[in-house]
């Protein structure tokens, strides 16, 4: 990407944030776990706007500690209260049940049915969002005040699911670059009808992958829309020896919202990455937060394990779990929480740092092309130099200075041996006349180990270089 692809896009940009809300708003609905149906729908609307890649990871597949789980799938939940009158509705808010619920079709009694029910009290109009992936269990969530309305009764409680072998679904898409080092975009496909946690993060990679797929970059740019945890393993684990190609990486989750920007920085906490994301953020103007790595959140503590260790961050808004975004994991995490300009907002912050990376890789290639022709420049020098032998007369003798006695027994060894007749060429043509790339030429022993020879004899002090040649 160069500057002049970041300028258009701007200017193409203004119905970028208009875009990001409607693609969220024909997610919503959809009842997302980290398995089933509602993450292969959601795929496939993204597969309108980008060439997804989708991947199924079979049920019972070892990911380094963990496993695979059954896939979860559910097309209907309720609750009848005595009267007859259905008081929770999964079609109405999937939040209503706790995701991966086992089905149950039973007549219970109120109070165990409060065993299986789940409110905030202090916010008594909002659904919680209850998960059970690893246990299996079943339950509903509704608002507290809801519960506090319910009678003393037998209740018709309903969960039409199915837990059963299946696979883990996940989506990939890749910008090839002029290299193969690559930048690692990522979000989580996991949650239901919650728009900031994390419709936002999935919006705002489809609409960056989709606006920058042709550019042409020195990163490869890869976009992973995994399941939370278990969907991040799983591609660390299936991608294990490719992983010294990701150089940078970015979480994007909770980047919806009106809130400041936040950056997590990455475990290492100082990465090319982590400096370029703040000067970004101090360069925007805005009032920002830096945190530093800590082990709990999203998809990075995974990245950044000590196995891996990976140079990724997390960039957001409102932090999950604070005071600042009371609304996550609730029902009030949903569309009218969110802000077509900030979304728009949050993408050319995430665009401004891709690009950023771009020119420091720009950069740092002219530097390492520098360093690289130094360092020819060196050895050019160096093959170049001629040495001054100290005890021309005869053959000095090598045995008592360690160097006959080092190589001797060595014979049938060619590298050794070698060595031993570069020492004796050495000797012979270091007159002062002879450079090494002359010596390497007259006897035929390769260069490297010329100077090898030449480093053993000037620690012996039977050779110097001719101080006079000058090249």
């Amino acid at each position: 990407m160069n500057l002049n692809n970041f300028q258009n896009l701007k200017v193409k940009s203004n119905n970028v944030g208009n875009e990001m809300y409607q693609l969220m708003e024909e997610l919503f609905p959809i009842c997302r776990s980290i398995t089933g149906n509602g993450v292969r729908t959601t795929l496939e609307i993204l597969k309108k706007e980008i060439s997804l890649e989708v991947h199924e990871i079979p049920t019972g597949t070892k990911v380094f500690d963990w496993t695979i789980p059954k896939e979860w799938n559910i097309d209907d939940a309720y609750i009848i209260d005595p009267n007859g009158k259905k008081i929770i509705d999964f079609k109405k808010s999937n939040l209503h049940v706790v995701n991966y619920s086992i089905p149950i079709n039973q007549k219970i009694s109120l109070s165990k049915l409060k065993k299986h029910i789940h409110t905030i009290p202090q916010k008594p109009d909002w659904i919680p969002y209850v998960t059970s992936y690893y246990s299996e269990n079943w339950g509903f969530c509704m608002t507290h005040n809801e519960f506090l309305n319910l009678k003393e009764g037998e209740y018709h409680v309903v969960i039409k699911s199915k837990l059963e072998p299946g696979s883990l679904t996940y989506g990939e898409f890749l910008i090839p670059g002029k290299s193969t080092d690559e930048i690692l975009l990522t979000c989580y496909v996991c949650h239901p009808s919650m728009c900031n946690d994390n419709l936002s993060g999935i919006v705002l990679l489809t609409m960056i992958a989709k606006y920058i797929k042709n550019f042409e970059n020195n990163y490869s740019i890869r976009f992973l829309f995994i399941p939370e945890t278990i969907g991040s393993i799983a591609w660390l684990k299936n991608n294990e020896h490719n992983l010294s190609r990701i150089k940078h990486g970015l979480v994007a989750t909770c980047i919806g919202d009106k809130g400041n920007f936040t950056y997590k920085k990455s475990r290492k906490g100082n990465t090319e990455l982590d400096i370029t994301v703040e000067k970004i953020l101090k360069k925007s103007k805005k009032d920002y937060r830096i945190m530093d790595f800590f082990p709990y959140g999203s998809d990075e503590r995974q990245f950044c394990s000590p196995g891996f260790n990976l140079p990724i961050g997390s960039l957001l808004r409102s932090v999950y779990g604070s005071k600042d975004f009371s609304e996550y994991h609730t029902s009030a995490d949903n569309l009218n929480f969110m802000d077509k300009n900030n979304l728009l907002e949050s993408f050319l912050m995430y665009i401004s740092i891709i690009l950023e990376l771009e020119i420091n890789f720009h950069n740092n290639q002219q530097e390492r092309n520098q360093q690289e022709r130094n360092q020819q420049e060196r050895n050019q020098q160096e093959r170049n130099q001629k040495y001054l032998n100290l005890n021309p007369k005869c053959e000095p003798q090598l045995g008592k200075r360690g160097i006959y006695h080092q190589l001797g027994g060595q014979a049938d060894r060619l590298d050794y041996r070698d060595i031993e007749l570069a020492i004796f060429w050495i000797l012979n043509l270091s007159d002062g006349e002879n450079s090494l790339n002359e010596i390497s030429k007259k006897s035929g022993i390769h260069i490297e180990k010329i100077k090898t020879g030449v480093e053993m004899l000037i620690t012996t002090k039977l050779i110097k270089k001719n101080e006079s040649y000058c090249d």
